[in-house]
């Protein structure tokens, strides 16, 4: 599998755009994954990711959204955020990424007013929908695995639920392994997802709270994890995934210390060189 980055690293550290897939590719990375907003970006910023990727081969894999709002309640909601998933997917296809990996919300209201099974089949018949259009397209969705209580999807057996009844082949996992970690998944329980998976992230934590920080900082054994989804033959990219970092000014040499933390545990189980 190749190695990535999600460029979320360099933007939520002030860094901009073009200094950021510029350093992505000085480091060493392989592939790059976006974090951006077709809504908001101007058509300079949109002209610019594909030429400078270009520039640097260094290919866009995939394009991440968060959709909190395709389970919601209110219709009109729900027709914003499917508009705005479909111009995601026209993103990824313009820019020939594989995949836009998408983030589903929460139950509301503590699962105590409307019904969870309502809003479950309410998320299903949006990602149905998109489906489709991706299959159009000759894209993937891969779904996030979130680990917080409340999250739709939340372990690997309701992933596989939620997969079965969308039924579309083009809508598959996102396998996140310090997600699995927090969630309680056992390595072993990612054979569920064989075929059924698009794209991997990796990130460290400290085993009890959301963390996104480079391998090695927390307690993830990535081993085990890792050997599972070698397993699984995803024709893909492993992408580190930091966020928030705690020194936004030694953001250079906190994406080159993941780097190379990620690299090593590739290797070390026959993924990577």
């Amino acid at each position: 599998m190749q190695l990535g980055l999600i460029n979320s690293a360099w933007v939520q550290a002030g860094r901009g755009v073009e200094f950021g897939l510029r350093k992505t590719k000085e480091i060493g990375f392989d592939t790059v994954d976006l974090f951006c907003d077709p809504l908001e970006m101007d058509v300079r910023q949109r002209c610019l990711i594909p030429r400078l990727c270009q520039e640097l081969e260094l290919p866009i894999v995939s394009i991440c959204c968060v959709a909190l709002g395709l389970a919601d309640f209110n219709p009109t909601v729900r027709q914003f955020h499917r508009r705005r998933v479909q111009a995601y997917l026209d993103l990824a296809y313009e820019y020939q990424a594989r995949n836009v990996l998408l983030v589903l919300g929460e139950y509301v209201w503590n699962q105590e007013v409307i019904p969870p099974r309502e809003q479950w089949e309410t998320a299903v018949a949006e990602l149905r929908e998109l489906g489709r259009y991706a299959t159009e397209l000759g894209l993937e969705i891969a779904l996030e695995l979130e680990p917080f209580p409340l999250s739709l999807l939340n372990n690997v057996e309701r992933m596989v639920a939620f997969l079965d009844q969308v039924d579309v082949p083009a809508v598959k996992a996102n396998i996140d392994i310090s997600h699995l970690v927090l969630a309680g998944v056992q390595p072993e329980e990612l054979r569920k997802l064989k075929g059924r998976a698009a794209h991997v992230h990796i990130s460290d934590c400290d085993g009890k709270r959301h963390g996104d920080l480079p391998p090695g900082r927390g307690v993830v054994p990535f081993e085990p994890y890792l050997r599972e989804i070698k397993a699984l033959e995803i024709p893909g990219a492993i992408s580190i995934e930091l966020e928030y970092s705690p020194e936004p000014e030694r953001i250079v040499q906190w994406v080159e210390e993941a780097y190379q933390a990620t690299d090593r545990l590739m290797r070390s189980v026959g993924l990577r060189g």
